[in-house]
């Protein structure tokens, strides 16, 4: 694991931080937010039943949930994230063995794809990067109400009808539903772990809306 650790946690918001962190990492090294893709498999399986569905990872940092999803038979991943010293990284690592996955320097808050163009949406931490803005929890400040309602918004414009977006966080129903309820959705939550608790929340877009 790296050993850039930001001076103020806010710094996890932002993307100098990760850029200087993807640059400071040795080659190859990876860092998996909550839950590894063993953890999740059997729940993936039940959500993403049809391993040809086209998938965009949001935020997808050096994980390597996506490796393991292909290595899994799910081999139609697009992944995204902000920073191109990431992206040009993940390119070079994955180039020989997955030439096929695809790898975007974007914004997760103004996506540069079509309408309706993928069954899944993946989350796995970068909405709670935005969310470490100074301030409370119980009200949060203007920037991060923005900055997540912008990410869901822009997820749901490019999901094809019937698609659903995943994410996975810490943060608990009370939090993080607000961002999440949308007319023309379901939202399905799965508590996991014992002594420490993850959420999964599914967003449904609906077939006809």
């Amino acid at each position: 694991m790296s050993s850039v650790l930001p001076a103020k946690n806010e710094q996890y918001g932002t993307k100098e931080y990760w850029d200087q962190r993807y640059s400071e990492e040795g080659e190859g090294e990876s860092f998996d937010w909550f839950k590894s893709y063993a953890d999740l498999a059997e729940l993936l399986h039940v959500f993403i039943p049809n391993k040809s569905s086209k998938i965009l990872m949001l935020g997808c940092g050096n994980s390597r949930l996506s490796e393991d999803m292909w290595g899994d038979g799910y081999r139609n991943i697009v992944n995204t994230d902000y920073s191109k010293i990431l992206i040009d990284q993940m390119k070079k690592r994955h180039s020989l063995l997955r030439p096929e996955m695809e790898w975007h320097e974007m914004d997760v808050r103004s996506l540069v794809f079509e309408d309706e163009t993928f069954d899944v949406a993946i989350d796995k931490g970068t909405m709670d990067a935005m969310m470490t803005v100074k301030g409370d929890v119980w009200d949060p400040p203007q920037q991060v109400i923005d900055d997540c309602t912008q990410e869901v918004d822009e997820t749901l414009r490019v999901l094809r009808k019937g698609g659903i977006f995943i994410y996975l966080t810490f943060g608990q129903p009370h939090f993080r539903r607000r961002y999440l309820q949308r007319q023309g959705t379901t939202l399905e939550i799965k508590q996991l772990g014992e002594a420490f608790h993850y959420y999964l929340y599914i967003l449904r877009k609906h077939a006809e809306i």
